[in-house]
């Protein structure tokens, strides 16, 4: 598919565009595990033609859909302007989610659209604290295996759907007619413990290395999910003769695409421990002021790259790599804990370059 943009998709729409249609399995098992209570709300998410969230509101719900293409939804209101169904221009990881029309929601779709979304941990994070006590999250995809080639970015592999299924309750997962259909539901959490894990066994020398801690204008930090398992912060190894600030700016585009000038980096700290017995230094550089949007440019170490809320990352379902738990423990102190021992030289201001 490819598309990246609102406009992209509006052009879809506009087209005369559509999706798979609703099918019968589906409506089947919406019905059978996600019943409307009395006076339920549903939340449609990237509604595109409207159809789900139309079959949401003849199952009983009161219905808020949404999606960023303006033309799906004059379509979607012309084809049954009914007052169950609300539509509403709303690109869900750019707007404030204070601005739904409702607080909570009972029901909360996703179907055919999680493939699309960039910065899955965040939004889901963040739509999962809209659900009322009781309530589930429906995601409804293609898998991966099922479809051609060329279109594997619309769907999701079992990985991704490892990934989407951690950290809830239940997580029932159902085939409709090809496509997963999976229910989530949500009890009240434990305090959050982060984990972490070491991704890989280092050549028997030491080590030396950077951790970037790149933040946006809203203070996310951005995190690689790699291929073994864990996040990471950008960075890697130093070149020969490198500067840790020129190895912060390099290794973030070649792994990101983002720019940055080394004069606008910050060392904060060195940062030693060691891993199989071999010692590893690594230097917490902090990037705020950068150019461009965050691409994988190395599908064998990074399946995508996503803007993570601070207050998020001690309760990931998936470990962070130790060096970047350390690096975003010298940057914001205190905000993980229990994390293995670290030996930590901040830079003073005086210091720093």
């Amino acid at each position: 598919m490819g598309y990246t943009t609102p406009g992209e998709w509006d052009a879809h729409y506009a087209g005369g565009n559509t999706f798979r249609d609703l099918g019968d399995a589906e409506r089947r098992l919406l019905a059978e595990h996600t019943p409307p209570p009395q006076d339920g709300l549903a939340l449609d998410i990237g509604c595109g033609l409207g159809a789900l969230a139309r079959h949401l509101a003849h199952l009983g719900y009161q219905v808020d859909a949404v999606d960023y293409a303006p033309s799906s939804l004059t379509v979607a209101e012309a084809r049954d302007p009914s007052a169950a169904v609300t539509y509403r221009l709303f690109d869900i990881e750019r707007d404030s989610l204070d601005s739904l029309p409702h607080a909570a929601y009972d029901l909360i779709t996703f179907r055919l659209s999680w493939a699309f979304i960039r910065d899955r941990t965040r939004v889901m994070n963040r739509v999962r604290e809209r659900l009322r006590p009781g309530g589930a999250l429906c995601v409804i995809t293609p898998v991966a295996d099922a479809v051609p080639k060329d279109k594997r970015d619309i769907a999701l592999d079992e990985d991704e759907l490892e990934l989407l299924c951690a950290d809830w309750s239940v997580a029932d997962r159902y085939d409709a007619d090809g496509l997963a259909l999976i229910v989530l539901r949500y009890s009240s959490p434990a305090p959050p413990q982060v984990a972490c894990a070491e991704t890989r066994r280092p050549s028997p020398h030491a080590l030396s290395g950077v951790g970037v801690v790149v933040t946006d204008s809203v203070g996310r930090i951005l995190l690689g999910y790699s291929t073994r398992g864990a996040w990471e912060l950008p960075g890697g190894k130093n070149a020969a003769d490198e500067h840790c600030l020129d190895t912060a700016v390099r290794e973030l585009e070649e792994e990101t695409g983002l720019k940055a000038d080394p004069s606008e980096a910050r060392l904060q700290a060195f940062l030693m421990d060691s891993t199989d017995g071999v010692p590893r230094l690594t230097a917490a550089v902090t990037v705020t002021t950068f150019t461009g949007e965050p691409t994988v440019t190395e599908p064998h170490l990074i399946h995508r790259w996503e803007w993570h809320e601070p207050t998020d990352l001690p309760g990931l379902a998936q470990p962070l790599f130790t060096p970047s738990a350390h690096v975003i423990d010298t940057v914001r102190p205190g905000l993980l804990t229990g994390l293995p021992p670290v030996h930590r030289y901040r830079i003073t201001t005086a210091d720093a370059p």
